[in-house]
């Protein structure tokens, strides 16, 4: 399973008659998940920039959980996304962290459907009242899918709506919003590419800590590069250290070519990936910039836990 983490963005989630419940659902149903709730952490609304961004580097599946304000998210969430998806984090020319992150908007609505529409009262359908936050996540690098929402999740007592036909759809919405996670965390071909990548882009940050890579990989992983053969966690770890001392950080690595092959319960990836970088002046290279192609080979597999780990990593210079 992915790390997902969900943001919710309603600015008073205890008397909450639906958004609650939605997140109850997903505790309940989704195992692994993190909750952030912005009204409980910031009500004074001085974000912790630093805790925000870390909880998104260490999500895989972003969902944003509100109820639509004035076609628009709360104040909060607002805020919390202005403070958060900052230059150079989010985009700008090294605001890379967030790209391929899976992006999930899940809201609320207190209107029926039928006034979303030309001829209804509010004139716009959702969807193109999302743009905006649909643009967010393009600009980020993210994978934008479809949101979930549901209309006429308002209740007043003895005017509108009745609070058990309310919470009822707030139920089926949690459900259908974890059945869309689970369906980004089914481990097949398209999964094993969208991990690939994903790991190329932390790669590329060179990291001093190795255990977001080491957590990836079989306890008795064969690690072969062009420095030689590495063998287990502490071989990886052995060789990322001879990394570290070559290579700069924000490296580039451009998949030309990929293949994933699926067997039972395991993978062959063939890669054909082309590395420019900078180097260090004390490092093999002497300083000076590389742009290399090579070839490499990805054996994975999924633990009886569920998790696709790498089993064997070769890479050979291309000719």
């Amino acid at each position: 399973m992915n790390n997902v983490l969900v943001i919710s963005g309603h600015p008073n989630l205890s008397e909450s008659n639906t958004n609650q419940v939605i997140l109850n659902t997903l505790e309940t149903e989704l195992a692994g998940v993190e909750i952030r709730a912005l009204d409980s952490l910031y009500p004074d609304y001085n974000i912790d920039i630093e805790a925000e961004q870390t909880a998104l580097l260490n999500a895989d599946i972003v969902v944003l959980q509100f109820p639509f304000y004035w076609y628009s998210v709360p104040a909060l969430l607002k805020k919390w996304i202005d403070d958060v998806f900052s230059y150079g984090f989010a985009y700008g020319s090294e605001g890379n962290k967030l790209q391929n992150k899976d992006f999930i908007l899940s809201l609320t609505i207190g209107g029926p459907e039928e006034a979303y529409s030309p001829l209804g009262y509010n004139h716009f359908p959702i969807a193109q009242l999302l743009q905006p936050l649909e643009q967010t996540a393009y600009l980020a690098g993210m994978k934008f899918h479809k949101p979930v929402y549901s209309h006429g999740m308002v209740y007043i007592p003895g005017v509108y709506n009745e609070l058990e036909e309310v919470q009822a759809k707030a139920k089926a919405h949690g459900i259908q919003l974890k059945d869309k996670i689970a369906s980004l965390t089914t481990i097949d071909e398209s999964y094993v590419e969208s991990f690939v990548r994903k790991w190329f882009v932390a790669f590329d940050k060179m990291p001093e800590d190795s255990q977001q890579f080491t957590q990836h990989l079989a306890t008795d992983v064969t690690w072969s590069m062009p420095e030689g053969d590495f063998k287990g966690h502490h071989g990886f770890v052995e060789w990322y250290n001879i990394a570290l001392k070559q290579f700069k950080p924000n490296c580039d690595h451009q998949i030309q070519a990929i293949s994933v092959q699926q067997h039972d319960k395991s993978f062959i990836v063939d890669l054909t990936v082309n590395l420019t970088a900078e180097t260090y002046p004390e490092s093999d290279f002497n300083g000076q910039p590389i742009n290399i192609v090579a070839k490499e080979t990805w054996h994975m597999s999924i633990s009886p836990q569920g998790r696709l780990l790498i089993d064997n990593y070769q890479v050979a210079l291309a000719e």
